[in-house]
């Protein structure tokens, strides 16, 4: 199966999946989202790459908006080159509205990777030729109050259908693009990779999120992740401007 097919298949095995308070709302962008998502498939996904990244989910004003994990509005418009139409889930959150590339918020996760990827490889065909980002959930979950719920505070009876989905996906687009490592952006994905890669894989590491959550990360996430990913014996272009480890935030 192609990418493609995965993210379709992945939409349609979680679609039918319910989910009870405290989750208030639901968002799939893998289907309201989907051109901006699969031009981002189409153009970047590559066999071979060095290293598959694998966040946990989407983020609010992030891939929620633009279909792209980790997907910061302006770097998936400016940097990734992608400005697709986006349409609205069945029901939408009055404090999360989908504004597509029209939002104005910044996902500082977002900003952060891709930020980095783009002071360190100047274009994204030579990022995507080393690399290539995922999440491992496709779905974000919302409380009533607004508030961002993650796919490991579900209960187990509310997980496993969904992990089970993630699972299969997440072997499957290892299966396709082979790659030499699989890396968890945060220690949740690296989990959730071993247990669906198992021993057969290829090789498993992680590196620091980029969430403003994080202590860790606010005190310069590029400089750690860089580390990281040099010890996991992945080379990092000496090029770029070194911006992305700000750790200025936007509202």
């Amino acid at each position: 199966m192609s990418p493609l097919d995965i993210s379709r298949w992945l939409a349609k095995e979680v679609a039918g999946l319910t989910f009870a308070p405290p989750s208030a709302c639901v968002y799939n962008p893998l289907v309201y989202a989907r051109r901006p998502h699969e031009a981002y498939l189409r153009r970047y996904a590559k066999q071979g790459p060095e290293a598959l990244l694998v966040g946990m989910n989407p983020g609010p004003w992030g891939m929620a908006q633009t279909g792209v994990p980790f997907g910061e509005v302006s770097l998936v418009r400016d940097f990734l080159e992608i400005d697709e139409r986006v349409d609205q889930p069945a029901v939408v959150h009055p404090q999360r509205p989908i504004e597509g590339f029209s939002c104005t918020r910044s996902e500082v996760s977002g900003r952060r990777l891709w930020g980095w990827a783009r002071d360190r490889y100047q274009t994204p065909k030579q990022f995507s030729d080393q690399f290539f980002i995922t999440n491992y959930c496709p779905l974000v979950f919302m409380e009533e109050s607004g508030r961002n719920r993650t796919p490991d505070k579900l209960p187990a009876e509310e997980r496993e259908p969904l992990f089970t989905a993630c699972d299969e996906a997440l072997r499957r687009l290892v299966a396709w693009l082979a790659p030499k490592r699989v890396i968890g952006v945060g220690s949740f994905a690296a989990g959730r990779v071993a247990v669906a890669l198992g021993d057969d894989g290829p090789p498993i590491g992680t590196i620091l999120h980029p969430s403003p959550a994080s202590p860790a990360a606010n005190r310069g996430w590029t400089r750690q992740a860089e580390k990281q990913l040099r010890a996991l014996g992945i080379s990092i272009p000496n090029t770029g401007r070194g911006r992305s480890g700000s750790t200025r935030r936007t509202s």
